[in-house]
Formats: C-alpha cells, sequence, structure tokens
C-alpha cells in the first residue's frame, strides 16, 4: 500500500517495495534504514518482515529471481530482477531474505518430514532430472526409507508413506509385482507375479511391490489337517514336488507343525480326523488306490478302531459313520445283495434277499445293502397283523404268536372306507383314530352286548354274522357290513351309520300324518317298542336280520301305512275319544276272536313290534286346531259351571243345617249357664261365711306364730353368738399355741445352731492351736513362755533391782487390774502349757 508520508523507517528485517515511475522499475529496500521517498517514487508494499526459516525448516517459494553461478541476482536490462515465471524454488534455513517484487511465498514455512524407521516414502519425478549419479526421468518412483530427514525438491512429489509390515510368528508376506522387477532378494519378477515374503520380522516392499496380504499359517494337529488344491502348475518347495493345476492333496501333522499356503495354493478346507471305535464301521466313496489316485466308483470298508483322514474325493456313504449291527435274540436284518459275490463260501445274486438273525455282531459288506431291522413282533390272543408274501402276493393275518417277518413277507397295510374309519372313531371318542390307527395291525372290534355284526369276506364271497359280546377280528378280504339306518323325526334315510346292529328291546319314535273321514289332517307323534327274534343257533336266522338294509325306515313305513289306512275310515270325533284303540287295531290287527294280537312281525327280518304308545295328537290345519281348541274349552267350561252349581247347592244345606244345630246349642247353653248362676250364688254365700271365720282365726294364728316366730329367732341368736365366740376363743388360743410353737422351734433352731456353730469353731480353734503348736515345736514354746520373765530378770539383776514402776504422777494407776492381767497372763499361760501337754500326749 502506497504511504502518504515521504519518510519511512524500516525495522530491522523488514524490507519495502519502491516503484520508480520514471523508469517503471520496482526495487527492494532493506531495513534498517530511514527511507525518504522522492516524488517519482512510489511505495508498493511494505514494510513487510522478511522470510525467516529456522532450522529443519523449509519454504516454496513461486517465480522465484533468476541468480548466476556466483550466487548474484540477474537482471535484466532495464535493472529489473529477472524471474523464473512459472517455476518454484525450494529455500532451507538461511539467513533473513526480503522477497523481490514478483516473488511469492508458496504456503508457510514447513518443517522437514523425517521419515521413522521401517517407514519410507514413494516419490515420483514430475520432470527429468539428475541427482548426484542417478538420472530421474519423469514419472520415475523409487523410494526414501527412514531413519532419515526427507529435503523435498520441486522436481518431486511425495505420493504416499509407506509402512513396513511386521510378519510375525507362522506368518507370511503375500506380495504382487506392479511390474518387471527384482525383489529385495534380488529374484526377478514378471508384473503380476506374487510370491511369499517367510522371513519373520518387518519387511519394507520395494516401490513396484504391492502388499497382498498377511498370510496366517494353518496349525496342524493330529485331529487336523488341510485339504489344499493348485490353481496352477508349480513347484512344491515343501515337499519338493511339482504340482499340476487342479491337483488336490492333503497336509497333516507329520509333514509339518504350520503350513502357510503357496500363492498358488488354494486351501479347500480343513479335514478333520475321522474316529472309528471298536463298535463302529464305514464305507469310504472314490478311495485312494495304490498310485495316489482315486478310485472312482470303488468303495472300501473301514472297521474299528482306527482313525484316519478323508483324502481329496474320499467321502463317507452317508456322510455318517454306522454303528455295528447288534442283534438280540428276538432282532434280525433283512438284507439285499447289490450286486453278486461271494463270502464265507455263500454265493449271492444282485438283488437277493435275506435274513440275518440274532444274537450277533454284524457289519455289511461294501456289496450288501441293509433294507431293515426287524424285530420280532409279540401278539396277544387278541392282536394279529397282515403279511403279504412278496413271491407270490398272498396276503394272510398272524394272530396269537411272537412273530418274525421272513425275507420274502412285508406287512400288509389294510386300508378300509371312509365310512368304517368314521364309525370306528365315533364308537371310539378318539377323533384321531384314523391318524393313530396302525394299517398292519389286523383290524378288531368289539360288538357290544346284544348286538350283530356281519363280516363279508369278498375273496371267499361269503358272508359271518357275529353276537355281541365278542372281539371281531376281520381278515386280509373281510370288510364290515355297514348299516345306513333312517333317523330324525319324522324318519329320514341314511342318518345313521352303524356297524353293529342291537338286537333289542329298544324303541324308535316316529311322526305320522294321517287324515280323517271327514278330512280332518292330524300329526301322530308314535313310538314303537321293537325287538329281533332270532335263533343264535341258526346261521339262516343270523343272516335274516341283514336282509333289510334300513329296518328302521321300512318298519316306520309299514306301520304309517297300516295307521293312514286305519284312521281314514274313522271321523274326527270317533278318532278323538278312541285314538289308541284305532292305532293298536291297524298295526297289531284282531285274532280270531275279535281280541287285538300282542305284537306285529316282519318276516323278512324277524323285527317284531311289540307296543305303540301314541305320545301327542296334534291336528295339522290351523282352523281344525282352533275349533278343537274351543270345543275343549267349551267343554271345560260347561263340567267347570255344572260342578260350581252342586257345589253351590251342597254348600247351601251345609249351611241350613249347621245354622239349625247352632240354634238349638244357643238355648241348651242358656239353660246351663241359669244352672251355674244358681250354683254360683250358693258358692259365694258360702265363701263369704268362710272368708268372715277365717279372717279372725287367721289373724290370731298370725300373732301366736309372730310371737313364737321371734322367741326362736332370739334362741338361735344366743346359741350363734356363743358358738361364735367358742369359734373366736379357739382359734386364738389355736393361734397362740401355734404361735408358741413355732417361737420354740425357731430358738430351738437358733440354739441348736449356735451350738454347732460353738462347737465347730472349738474345733477349728483347738485344730488351729494344734496346728500352730506342731509347727512351733514344744521346744519353742517353752523358749517362747520363759524368754519374757527371763529377759525381766536378767534386766533387773543388771541394773540391781528386783522391780520398779514409772509414772508421772499425774495418771492414776489401776492396780486391780494390773493385778488381774498378771493373772490372766498367768492363767493363759498355764492353759497354753497344758494344751501342749495334751498334744504331745496325743502324738
Amino acid at each position: 500500500m502506497a504511504d502518504l508520508n515521504s519518510v519511512i523507517r524500516i525495522k530491522p528485517f523488514h524490507f519495502i517495495h519502491v516503484l520508480d515511475n520514471n523508469t517503471n522499475v520496482t526495487r527492494v529496500e532493506v531495513g534498517p534504514q530511514t527511507f525518504t521517498r522522492q516524488d517519482h517514487e512510489k511505495l508498493v508494499s511494505g514494510p513487510e518482515p522478511m522470510i525467516m526459516i529456522p532450522q529443519r525448516n523449509y519454504c516454496t517459494i513461486s517465480n522465484p529471481v533468476v541468480r548466476n553461478e556466483n550466487g548474484s541476482l540477474v537482471l535484466d536490462e532495464y535493472g529489473q530482477v529477472k524471474l523464473r515465471h512459472g517455476d518454484e524454488e525450494i529455500r532451507f534455513s538461511q539467513e533473513p531474505f526480503p522477497l523481490y517484487p514478483g516473488e511469492k511465498i508458496s504456503g508457510k514455512v514447513t518443517a522437514l518430514q523425517v521419515v521413522a524407521p521401517l517407514k519410507a516414502l514413494r516419490l515420483r519425478a514430475l520432470r527429468d532430472f539428475t541427482e548426484g549419479k542417478v538420472t530421474h526421468v519423469a514419472g520415475d518412483e523409487w523410494l526414501f526409507e527412514g531413519p532419515a530427514t526427507y529435503l523435498p525438491r520441486i522436481d518431486v512429489r511425495i505420493e504416499e508413506e509407506i509402512k513396513a509390515t511386521i510378519i510375525g510368528p507362522n506368518q507370511a508376506l503375500k506380495l504382487r509385482a506392479n511390474k518387471a522387477c527384482s525383489d529385495r532378494s534380488g529374484v526377478a519378477r514378471k508384473a503380476g507375479e506374487e510370491w511369499l515374503v517367510r522371513q519373520q520380522g518387518a519387511y519394507l516392499p520395494g516401490v513396484d511391490e504391492k502388499v497382498v496380504e498377511i498370510v496366517n499359517a494353518y496349525v496342524l494337529t493330529d485331529k487336523k489337517a488341510l485339504h489344499l488344491k493348485a490353481t496352477k502348475t508349480f513347484l512344491d518347495e515343501t515337499r519338493k514336488t511339482q504340482r499340476k493345476a487342479g491337483e488336490e492333496w492333503l497336509v497333516v501333522s507329520t509333514d509339518a507343525e504350520t503350513h502357510i499356503p503357496d500363492v498358488y495354493e488354494q486351501v479347500v478346507g480343513e479335514v478333520h480326523i475321522t474316529t472309528l471305535s471298536n463298535r463302529q464301521y464305514c464305507v469310504v466313496l472314490d478311495p485312494i488306490g495304490a498310485n495316489g489316485k482315486p478310485q472312482l466308483g470303488q468303495k472300501q470298508l473301514r472297521k474299528g478302531e482306527l482313525a484316519f483322514f478323508l483324502n481329496p474325493g474320499e467321502s463317507l456313504e452317508g456322510n455318517k459313520i454306522h454303528n455295528i449291527y447288534v442283534l438280540t435274540e428276538q432282532e434280525a436284518l433283512l438284507l439285499r445283495a447289490k450286486e453278486t459275490f461271494s463270502i464265507d463260501g455263500e454265493s449271492h445274486l444282485a438283488g437277493d434277499r435275506w435274513m440275518i438273525y440274532g444274537p450277533c455282531d454284524y457289519v455289511p459288506p461294501v456289496q450288501v445293502e441293509v433294507v431293515e431291522k426287524r424285530e420280532s413282533i409279540p401278539l396277544d390272543e387278541n392282536e394279529g397283523i397282515y403279511v403279504r408274501d412278496i413271491k407270490t402276493g398272498k396276503v394272510s393275518s398272524i394272530k396269537g404268536q411272537s412273530y418274525m417277518l421272513k425275507a420274502n413277507e412285508e406287512l400288509w397295510e389294510k386300508v378300509l372306507p371312509r365310512t368304517v374309519e368314521e364309525v370306528l372313531a365315533k364308537e371310539s371318542l378318539n377323533p384321531e383314530f384314523t391318524d393313530n390307527r396302525d394299517p398292519t395291525r389286523v383290524v378288531t372290534y368289539r360288538a357290544p352286548h346284544n348286538s350283530a355284526v356281519q363280516i363279508y369276506d369278498y375273496k371267499e364271497k361269503k358272508s359271518r354274522v357275529v353276537f355281541g359280546p365278542d372281539l371281531v377280528m376281520l381278515g386280509p378280504d373281510e370288510h364290515f357290513t355297514v348299516l345306513s339306518l333312517s333317523g330324525d323325526k319324522p324318519k329320514r334315510p341314511h342318518q345313521i351309520k352303524a356297524i353293529a346292529l342291537f338286537l333289542g328291546p329298544d324303541f324308535m319314535t316316529d311322526v305320522v300324518i294321517v287324515e280323517t273321514s271327514d278330512h280332518a289332517r292330524l300329526s301322530l307323534k308314535l313310538s314303537y317298542n321293537w325287538e329281533f327274534k332270532v335263533d343264535r343257533t341258526k346261521i339262516e336266522d343270523a343272516q335274516k336280520i341283514f336282509q333289510v338294509p334300513d329296518f328302521v325306515g321300512d318298519s316306520c313305513k309299514a306301520i304309517a301305512s297300516r295307521v293312514r289306512g286305519a284312521v281314514a275310515a274313522v271321523s274326527f270325533d270317533d278318532f278323538h275319544k278312541r285314538s289308541a284303540e284305532v292305532i293298536r287295531q291297524s298295526v297289531f290287527g284282531l285274532d280270531e276272536s275279535g281280541e287285538v294280537r300282542k305284537n306285529f312281525s316282519f318276516n323278512s327280518n324277524n323285527l317284531v313290534i311289540t307296543n305303540i304308545d301314541i305320545q301327542s295328537v296334534e291336528p295339522v290345519d290351523q282352523r281344525t286346531r282352533d275349533s278343537l281348541q274351543k270345543s275343549v274349552q267349551l267343554a271345560i267350561e260347561i263340567t267347570t259351571k255344572s260342578q260350581e252349581a252342586a257345589a253351590r247347592h251342597e254348600a247351601e244345606r251345609l249351611e241350613q243345617g249347621a245354622r239349625g244345630r247352632l240354634e238349638r246349642q244357643k238355648i241348651h247353653d242358656e239353660a246351663q249357664a241359669e244352672l251355674a248362676r244358681k250354683d254360683l250364688l250358693q258358692l259365694q254365700a258360702q265363701s263369704a261365711a268362710v272368708e268372715s271365720t277365717g279372717q279372725a282365726t287367721a289373724e290370731a294364728q298370725a300373732t301366736a306364730e309372730a310371737a313364737n316366730i321371734a322367741a326362736e329367732a332370739n334362741v338361735k341368736q344366743a346359741e350363734l353368738k356363743a358358738q361364735a365366740n367358742k369359734i373366736r376363743s379357739e382359734s386364738e388360743i389355736s393361734l397362740l399355741k401355734a404361735k408358741r410353737e413355732n417361737e420354740l422351734s425357731y430358738q430351738k433352731s437358733i440354739d441348736e445352731l449356735e451350738l454347732t456353730k460353738q462347737s465347730d469353731l472349738a474345733e477349728i480353734e483347738a485344730s488351729k492351736f494344734k496346728a500352730i503348736v506342731e509347727s512351733i515345736g514344744r521346744d519353742t514354746l517353752k523358749s517362747i513362755a520363759c524368754a519374757g520373765n527371763e529377759m525381766q530378770a536378767k534386766l533387773l539383776q543388771g541394773l540391781g533391782l528386783k522391780s520398779f514402776m514409772i509414772t508421772d504422777g499425774k495418771s492414776p494407776l489401776n492396780l486391780f487390774d494390773t493385778a488381774n492381767g498378771i493373772i490372766g497372763n498367768n492363767n493363759q499361760m498355764v492353759n497354753m502349757s497344758n494344751a501342749a501337754k495334751q498334744s504331745g500326749r496325743r502324738n
């Protein structure tokens, strides 16, 4: 910016750009100085600080000045500093310098990049240049490896920083050549070639090398192997073997503890060891032969105990290990030959079937297929199975025994009609009967009591009848005869499906529409009692009850037709009066004597109707029903009114009789009342006389009785007082006596205790004195007893005095107490002497 002042003070390490308007040349003025601007000069920029580059730093200058070999600036013909336009220059640490006109600093002053150990910079030449003895052309790439400080150049660009890859134990580094080059081992590599670096440590890839991945080694154990496949033909350096493209092989722990797949080795997978116990076996498909090649289409049986790895191309039949077949006495194996072979001198053709029976262990050869394992089927007397001979196709039923299927036999499934399945499920009360039924088991049916079941054999073309209670067991070609009976009210066909035909007695109900001779249509609800008369010992009679498929519908239709014919011949009033008689006569008929028969028989199936019950009779037409209802109501009303009149007449008659009896009773009662009044007056007179006499007598008796009672009370009171005084005196005497006795006993106890205490103390003192005397000794006591007197005697003898007494003359002397003390002391000494003598005697 132009400065308005003509004098510019430039600080040290600052500079300004000054334009000379006369020559149009811009020059640099460097401080410290005081610059005086001329009139033809103009301040273009500044003052600005010089560019300072510290140690280990650099900066980039755009459009740098041109210098000669001596480092001096090169000026053009006008005195202007020459610039390298469009070029850049990197300047490192130096003295502070100004920027000449046209120069610019690109970016900031930047610290030099330090390349750490195990790192490198990948550099690319932007233009041709020579560095030392090395010439680089544009596009060349090389590495600048650390540890070092990189000095940047304008001709070189940093592409990236490369870090060394650490190759750990059991690892390898997979590299790829970007172009033809030589690796760090000096081996020539082609473009796209891959190789492994197995040397443990840090590896810095070359500029033409690309790190693909780190390959980890597979750890091989006794129970794990590695399945490899060659992606192209190469030399296996581990086994020194030529591997062809597509070849597969195993690497086991005996070959190496670890294996790092080569670049041309593809890891198909890890193969785990196959272990067979002594109770197992397996079949290997396409086993490896002696030549190391898979024997395609062949099989090999391997039995335990054994442990092995499946080679490439080998597989287990069924992808599983089989257990040896252990057969008990009730088990067997059904075998089939896959191909013709001989074993143990026995030949079998392809497709042969035979059985191996237990108890035994069995391992099937590769030529044998185990069709199934069979067990002996235990059957009770009421159980059975269907068996079919696969050679002849004959089906038979086996019952009541334990049966083992033969080689040419199989269980046969009997299919029942859907109707039979539904009936059996309904009677068993199990909705899942059809799903749970074993079709190979003999079909059984428990015929209820007093029922019959018909079974038809479609092979023999004949039927049989079983009477219940019994168990029905169907043969292979037998089926139940299903009864389709009519039901509902009125009867409709095919309403009831049943297998068992109940023989009765039972009843069925039907609704019959009839019309009288006067065209009154009625609905009759009839109930029939029925039963089958059958001789169970005769096959013809047994078959006869099943001759009519729907005996309910046929019998109801026959009876209804008879009833309709009979009712059509009578009027409504007649039928209404004797409906039961008309219906029974129509159904049962009359015998030779004109009496109604007792039953009605159907000769086609021996069905007998024994009784008919008319449950209801209702007109079908509404008008007839209303008329009948009105007539019934009128009859009921007439009957009710007649009964009311009779009752009223009877009530009036009874009322008149009761009224007469009441008047007569009233007269009789009044006469009796007069007699009673007469007796009452007599009694009142007598009671008044008795009352006046009795009052005086009662008063006298009461006074005497009161005096007597008072005297007796005084006497009684005196006796009670005397008795009370006596009791009080006796209680006081007894209390005082008890008190004196207690005091005496208490004093006696105290005296005894004191006596006992004194006695015990005397004994204690005696024993104590005895112990003291014994411990001191007889001679010592004697010396103690004589020591005081002797000492006094000797003292007096030494002083020449026989006795003396010292006093101040103020305190009186009690010679009596002194004498007593002397005497007491003498007595005590005498007692002690005597006690010592007695103790000596005892000892």
